[in-house]
C-alpha cells in the first residue's frame, strides 16, 4: 500500500482561474495528487439590495470546466496526477457535496437535489465528498436520509470550518458566524449511527491554495499510484484525516485495514491496532465503538523521564512570521526569510508546514536544508470566506544526531547555536528586536519607551518548537473489543497530539 496526501477540498473560484498553475505548483510541493475542486459560486446583488451567494450562469460554469478540463488534460501526468472536481450546493437541503471524477471527460451538474445529482454522476467512476456536515439540517448541513454510499463513500469530518464529527468534540465550528453553530443529527458521529457506512477524511475547504497548512489534510491508502488504484482506494474508503502535520497512522481490525467492512469474528473478538508517528508528541489515543471511546491509550508520561544518551532520533517544528502591527505599519504586509538549518548529524525528513505560495527549499542534504520563505500576517484576512488567524511558514525536522552535538540555525545574516538537548529541554523564541527599533526610530522618531511594547510587538520572530524524542511521536499500540454491542457495530480511532492535533482513521465496520 502506498500512503499518498491530498487536499480533497481546494476551491478555485471562477476569477482564480486565472492563478491556477500558481495553485498547481503549490499543490506539487505539499501533495502527491490534486483533485481540482472549481467553485462555481459568487456573491451578487440581489434586486433588492441585498447579498446573496448565487451559482454563475450556466454559460460561465461550462467555460470554466473547459478551462479547467484543458489544464488538467495538459498538466496531470503519471507522476503527478490532477483530478477534475467541483463543488455542488443545490438548494442547501442535503448538505453540500464536492464532486470528483475518475477520468476528465465528464460533465458539471447543478441540479437542486443530491439524489438528482447522483442519478447524473458515473457509478464508481465519481465520488459525491460532504462537508462541513454538522451545521444545521435544511440550510447547508448532511441529510443523512438522502445519503447514497455507493457515490459518497467517505465524508469530511474536519476542515477550515472545524470538526463535523459530533457537536460535543473539541475543535468547534467557529469560523463562519453566518453559517454556524454546528448541532446535532447532521454530524458524522450521527451519520454512523444511523449504520452509514462512510469513512472520514480532512481537507482544506480555505479558497486559497491547496493543502494550506493547518485546515487539514487526507491520507490514502493506495495500492498503485494511478487513477484507478486512488478510486479503488476511495471508493473502498481506505481513508483517513489530519488537522495539521502529515500523521502517518495505520488502523487495522483483526487485520482489517481502515474501511474494510468484515464479517463476525469467530471468538466474537476484535483486535484493533493501531501504528502512529506524529509531527508532535502523542498525548493518547482512543479505541471508539459506536462513537464511544471504549478504550483511551494515554501516552503521556510514557517517555518524559526516559534518560536519553548518545545517539537519538527526533523533531521539532520551526516556523517564521509576526511582525510589524499592520495598525501601526499597514504598508509592511510581507517578509521575505533566508535560512538554513545545519546539524552534526542527519536530517531525515524535513516536512513543508506551508500556508500560501513563495516558500522554497534550495538545498537539502544529510547535513543542511536552506531555504527561502515568504510570510505575511495572514492569507485571508478581509475574505468573506476567511479567518483573521496568524499565519506563519515553517517546517517539521526529523533529524538523527548525538544529544550534546550542536545545531546551527543560521537565518537572515545571523546565526543561532543550539545543543539537542536544549532544544528537548524547551523551546526556544527569538526576535528581531533591534530591527523593529529602527523602524520605529524612521518612521517615527521613537526609540525609547518604558516597557518593550511598541518593539516586541512589532518584531519579526521566529520560533524553535520544543523537539521531542522518537519515543514520543511514534506509538503501536492495540486493544482488543469484546463481543458486539449491536448489528451494526462501527470500529475506530483518533489520536491526540500533545499541540491539539488530531488524526482520525476511517471505521471498520462489521457486517
Amino acid at each position: 500500500m502506498k500512503l499518498l496526501w491530498c487536499d480533497l477540498h481546494a476551491n478555485i473560484h471562477s476569477e482564480q482561474l486565472k492563478n491556477i498553475e500558481e495553485w498547481y505548483n503549490f499543490a506539487k510541493e505539499m501533495t502527491d495528487f490534486w483533485p481540482i475542486a472549481y467553485y462555481p459560486f459568487y456573491m451578487r446583488k440581489d434586486e433588492t439590495g441585498l447579498g446573496v451567494e448565487d451559482i454563475h450562469s450556466k454559460e460561465t460554469r461550462e467555460a470554466d470546466w473547459e478551462y479547467i478540463r484543458k489544464f488538467v488534460n495538459e498538466y496531470s501526468t503519471d507522476k503527478y496526477l490532477l483530478f477534475m472536481g467541483y463543488e455542488w450546493q443545490g438548494a442547501g437541503l442535503d448538505g453540500d457535496h464536492n464532486v470528483f471524477y475518475k477520468e476528465n471527460d465528464e460533465k458539471l451538474y447543478a441540479p437542486m437535489r443530491y439524489s438528482e445529482l447522483i442519478e447524473k454522476l458515473p457509478l464508481n467512476e465519481s465520488v459525491a465528498i460532504p462537508h462541513h456536515l454538522a451545521y444545521a439540517l435544511g440550510h447547508r448541513g448532511k441529510n443523512w436520509e438522502t445519503h447514497n454510499e455507493d457515490y459518497s463513500p467517505f465524508v469530511e469530518v474536519f476542515s477550515s470550518h472545524g470538526s463535523s464529527e459530533s457537536d460535543i468534540t473539541e475543535i468547534h465550528m467557529g469560523r463562519h458566524v453566518h453559517m454556524g453553530p454546528r448541532t446535532s443529527g447532521t454530524d458524522v458521529i450521527s451519520g454512523l449511527k444511523k449504520g452509514k457506512k462512510v469513512g472520514v477524511i480532512a481537507s482544506g475547504d480555505n479558497h486559497v491554495v491547496p493543502a494550506m497548512t493547518g485546515h487539514g489534510l487526507m491520507g490514502c491508502y493506495a495500492k498503485e499510484y494511478t487513477r484507478e488504484g486512488i478510486f479503488e482506494a476511495f471508493l473502498n474508503r481506505r481513508v483517513y484525516g489530519v488537522t495539521g502535520s502529515k500523521t502517518k497512522l495505520y488502523y487495522s481490525l483483526n487485520d482489517n485495514i481502515m474501511g474494510s467492512i468484515i464479517e463476525k469474528s469467530v471468538d466474537n473478538k476484535y483486535k484493533a491496532n493501531v501504528e502512529v508517528q506524529c509531527g508532535n508528541a502523542v498525548d493518547r489515543i482512543e479505541f471508539i465503538r459506536n462513537g464511544v471511546a471504549e478504550h483511551t491509550y494515554v501516552h503521556n508520561g510514557k517517555w518524559e523521564v526516559k534518560k536519553l544518551e548518545g545517539l537519538i532520533k527526533f523533531k521539532f517544528k520551526l516556523e517564521f512570521g509576526w511582525g510589524p502591527d499592520l495598525r501601526i505599519y499597514p504598508d509592511i504586509t510581507s517578509k521575505n526569510w533566508k535560512g538554513e538549518v545545519i546539524t552534526q548529524g542527519k536530517i531525515i525528513d524535513v516536512e513543508k508546514l506551508w500556508t500560501d505560495a513563495g516558500q522554497k527549499i534550495i538545498e537539502q542534504t544529510e547535513k543542511n536544508c536552506k531555504f527561502s520563505l515568504t510570510t505575511k500576517k495572514t492569507t485571508q484576512s478581509g475574505k468573506w470566506m476567511g479567518s483573521s488567524g496568524i499565519e506563519t511558514e515553517g517546517f517539521i525536522f526529523e533529524i538523527e544526531a548525538d544529544i550534546n552535538s550542536e545545531i546551527k540555525f543560521k537565518v537572515d545574516g545571523k546565526e543561532f547555536n543550539y545543543k539537542v538537548y536544549e532544544l528537548l529541554e524547551g523551546s526556544k523564541l527569538n526576535g528581531f528586536v533591534d530591527e523593529a527599533k529602527k523602524l520605529a526610530e524612521s518612521r517615527f522618531n521613537f526609540n525609547k519607551y518604558y516597557r518593550s511594547d511598541p518593539f516586541w510587538h512589532n518584531a519579526y520572530k521566529f520560533k524553535i518548537n520544543q523537539a521531542f524524542p522518537e519515543e514520543a511521536y511514534k506509538v503501536n499500540i492495540c486493544h482488543i473489543f469484546e463481543d458486539l454491542k449491536t448489528d451494526r457495530d462501527f470500529f475506530m480511532t483518533k489520536v491526540y497530539q500533545k499541540n491539539g492535533e488530531v488524526a482520525w482513521a476511517s471505521p471498520v465496520f462489521i457486517k
